[in-house]
């Protein structure tokens, strides 16, 4: 279950993250960046929750 968890965090992060540099205008470049900033969010959040439904 925490694999799931980190593996759907680190997908949602990093769409958000690609969606939010996209929105700002900033271009390619700052939008990769921000996925990847997203994706370590995402992992972290999804392994919060993951350890969180292991209880």
């Amino acid at each position: 279950m925490l694999k799931l968890a980190i593996f759907v965090g680190t997908t949602l992060g990093s769409y958000v993250g690609w969606w939010a540099g996209d929105a700002l205008g900033f271009g390619f470049g700052w939008a990769f960046l921000m996925s990847g900033i997203g994706s370590m969010v995402g992992v972290y959040a999804g392994w919060k929750v993951g350890r969180k439904l292991a209880e």
